[in-house]
């Protein structure tokens, strides 16, 4: 047989759109979508494949049918007329074979005894017609084959599948071996088109089914693998904010709790660790402040000592020997480095504990730093640029200890004046002080705050502890403030002092009165 190319004509349409890419960052979705993705496929793949099985087993079992029926009337009823019948000859046979279990259409052509071609139709003047036959089938029909060992008989019955008007039909054609007429059928195959029909909208509600219950399935599992997750993700945070002693409640022998055995582990670890090291912190800052302490109790004699000692340098009587007073001013110097060394250890071991506290009053800005500037004798060699009535609520000693080691560290490593500048920023304090000296060294601007470091060799060596700086940051920011060091464009360094104008928010209970607290210039 020869088969042409046919099949059920549909429709389809397309749409075209701007479809934006989606950034899926929750797993729980993105599992949701690849379930879906494999479920969708395979649920396509399997209904394909059955759509297509079930179509082919459908069409060829009614084909079959048809056609042997087709075939076995053609031998009855058409192969007993005679070779040239006449017109109602195969009009009758065309009716009586059309009256099949089948009930398909007939078309009879023949040529009756006059040489005239005649047709029989089953269908009347407006059924089957021989333009209904394509021309391809009409030619395979009437032509003759070879009979041959594989071959034995001359004609065949050739059938063709076509679609018109919506409806899929089947066409066959055979002719009378030995001569006589030549039959054509048409048969509707609109049932098994319906059969067809509803099996592609069972299998398109499966599918839809199947991707339902993907992802249900997915979300079932998404819970199952991403609670553990979630656990551990509220647990590394807790452990992020300083909780130490999170743990995680361990389950089962699977990777996941493999996972929570481990972060447990680690937890334990990181807690010893911390406390290791808190313990030896603790233990290095008492030492500090009990050496401090220690110390005051000796220093307090030698300091009297030492003044006695100043006294006698000064006095116009000479008591100390000419020899021996380089080696005695020596001593007054250095004892009162030693002494603001212990003060400044003393202090910074309050920060380091926790234990410092704001004494908070109403503070004029310009009167406070009239008064810092002159206590120590530094009237003629800073320039203040501060309007007066500028107020702010602070800790007045604290910020003496500011202004002392900004303005003192000016004077001794920069260059003469020393411009001190105030104003008011966004409701913030912002005090400068800029000297004319050298300036810093790039390669020093980033540890000038930290604590004994010394400046570099472009400057003059320091006399000082090397916590100064250190002490007034503390202090900037237990107001809630900041301290920042520059070099001007012009000459010389610039340290930026900004505080809020009222820390009373960054504390909760005052201190009554002052503790004695010093800070070294």
């Amino acid at each position: 047989m020869t088969q042409t190319r046919g099949g059920i004509r549909g429709w389809a349409a397309g749409r075209k759109g701007t479809v934006s890419r989606l950034r899926f960052t929750s797993l729980r979705l993105r599992l949701v979508v690849v379930f879906g993705l494999v479920a969708l496929t395979a649920a396509v793949s399997a209904s394909g494949i059955a759509y297509w099985l079930n179509r082919e087993a459908v069409l060829t079992r009614a084909q079959d049918a048809v056609l042997r029926d087709f075939e076995q009337e053609m031998q009855n009823r058409a192969g007993a007329l005679p070779v040239h019948p006449t017109q109602d000859e195969l009009q009758r046979a065309a009716g009586q074979m059309a009256n099949s279990s089948q009930r398909f259409s007939v078309l009879l052509v023949a040529q009756d005894p006059n040489g005239q071609t005649v047709y029989g139709n089953s269908g009347g003047l407006n059924g089957f017609a021989l333009e209904d036959v394509p021309t391809s089938l009409r030619a395979a029909v009437n032509k003759q084959q070879k009979v041959a060992d594989g071959n034995e008989s001359p004609y065949h019955v050739y059938w063709q599948r076509v679609v018109d008007h919506g409806t899929p039909y089947l066409v066959g054609g055979t002719k009378v071996i030995g001569g006589g007429p030549t039959g054509y059928m048409l048969k509707s195959l609109e049932p098994e088109a319906k059969d067809l029909n509803s099996l592609a909208w069972s299998l398109g509600i499966a599918t839809g089914l199947a991707l339902i219950g993907s992802a249900l399935l997915a979300q079932a599992a998404a819970t199952t693998v991403l609670k553990p997750v979630h656990r551990l993700g509220v647990a590394a945070r807790r452990l992020g904010e300083g909780k130490l002693d999170t743990r995680l409640r361990v389950s089962g022998t699977d990777e996941l709790a493999d996972l929570s055995r481990t972060f447990n582990n680690a937890a334990e670890a990181l807690e010893k660790r911390v406390d290791d090291m808190a313990a030896r912190d603790e233990a290095s800052r008492r030492f500090v402040a009990d050496m401090s302490h220690e110390l005051r109790t000796p220093l307090t004699a030698i300091t009297a000592v030492t003044d006695v000692l100043e006294e006698e340098l000064e006095s116009e009587a000479g008591g100390i020997d000419p020899m021996v007073e380089p080696a005695v001013r020596l001593v007054v110097s250095e004892t009162r480095r030693l002494n603001n060394l212990v003060e400044n250890l003393m202090e910074v071991t309050r920060f380091d504990a926790g234990t410092a506290r704001l004494v908070l009053d109403d503070v004029d800005i310009a009167d406070q730093i009239t008064a810092c500037i002159d206590a120590r004798a530094w009237l003629d060699a800073v320039e203040l640029d501060a309007e007066r009535g500028v107020h702010a609520r602070l800790d007045p000693r604290r910020l003496d200890v500011i202004l002392a080691n900004l303005i003192g560290n000016a004077l001794k490593h920069g260059g003469s004046p020393v411009r001190v500048s105030v104003r008011i920023v966004d409701d913030q304090l912002v005090v400068q002080v800029r000297d004319h000296g050298p300036g810093i060294p790039e390669d020093v601007l980033p540890h000038v705050f930290d604590r004994f470091y010394k400046a570099s060799a472009s400057r003059p060596r320091s006399e000082g502890s090397g916590l100064g700086l250190s002490i007034a940051m503390e202090n900037a920011h237990i107001h809630g403030g900041e301290i920042t060091a520059a070099n001007s464009p012009e000459s010389g360094a610039v340290f930026t002092l900004r505080l809020p104008r009222d820390a009373s928010a960054l504390t909760e209970e005052p201190e009554k009165g002052g503790d004695g607290e010093k800070g070294g210039a």
